[in-house]
């Protein structure tokens, strides 16, 4: 079966976009069949990304690897069993038709709660959730005393994750592996940082999750999106844009890799 690796929060503005991208196009440059699937169906900012990269494939004739995207199906409402719901249906579709072809099946959620993104945590293998590094995004995985800084209770957020775990014991499936990701890291002060350091490390203890830093905050990535690229595509395209940041960037997303320890992956990029 194809191992699913879900990238989600209730949030916008985290990274989740550049996160899904960068670690589908690094599986696929190792020469694993990824799928992908964008579960924000408003704005699809996934499947734009990768709709850019097709385009610029076409444009300069450059062979460079692509995640096999997905779409949600459309189902007849009538070819549904009784009792079933319509998007549980399409997402099941989906996902059986990228299991028979791929190694891994990335999905991208949106920034809400949808009935989409909550089928896809309840499937996911590995769960990366980036968040900015501050107390507004910390509010997502739990509730803090403001004077203390103590955490009183988790959030809503990780109680549905808590939900999913507890759907795929029953279901005999391998245990969720939830990596929570410091993304966007370098304009919040050090005292800041370290604070929401040390109320991850106390929720991670208490809820189970793994925390791992993401990537900094760069304008590259920005600058990316237009053409669907990656940093690790810079030196196949004879970039000169491989500057010293860049560099570093690469090296985030190896990390990142390496602390993910996904099944049958050695980093080689």
């Amino acid at each position: 079966m194809a191992h699913i690796i879900v990238v989600g929060n209730e949030k916008g503005g985290s990274g989740k976009s550049t996160v899904s991208m960068h670690v589908s196009v690094a599986l696929a440059r190792m020469g694993k069949r990824v799928g992908a699937m964008d579960l924000d169906l408003r704005q699809l900012t996934f499947g734009r990304y990768i709709e850019n990269r097709q385009a610029f494939l076409a444009r300069s004739g450059y062979d460079l690897p692509i995640p096999d995207f997905m779409p949600l199906p459309e189902l007849d409402p009538a070819c549904v069993a009784d009792g079933a719901n319509l998007q549980d249906a399409r997402m099941s579709a989906a996902l059986t038709a990228l299991d028979a072809r791929c190694d891994f099946v990335l999905i991208d959620c949106p920034g809400a709660h949808t009935r989409p993104s909550q089928f896809a945590h309840s499937v996911a293998d590995t769960l990366i959730t980036p968040i900015n590094d501050s107390f507004v995004d910390f509010d997502l995985l739990a509730r803090t005393d403001p004077d203390s800084g103590k955490v009183l209770s988790p959030s809503i957020y990780s109680e549905m994750v808590w939900k999913a775990r507890q759907t795929r014991a029953e279901a005999g499936l391998r245990p969720l592996d939830w990596v929570v990701l410091r993304n966007r890291l370098g304009t919040t002060a050090m005292h800041n940082k370290r604070k929401v350091g040390d109320a991850l490390s106390q929720l991670s203890a208490r809820i189970g999750f793994r925390v791992a830093a993401g990537f900094s905050e760069r304008v590259v990535f920005r600058e990316l999106f237009p053409k669907g690229l990656t940093l690790l595509d810079l030196p196949d395209i004879g970039s000169d844009s491989l500057t010293v940041s860049n560099i570093a960037a690469r090296q985030e997303l190896r990390d990142l890799l390496h602390v993910l320890a996904l099944p049958d992956v050695v980093v080689t990029i």
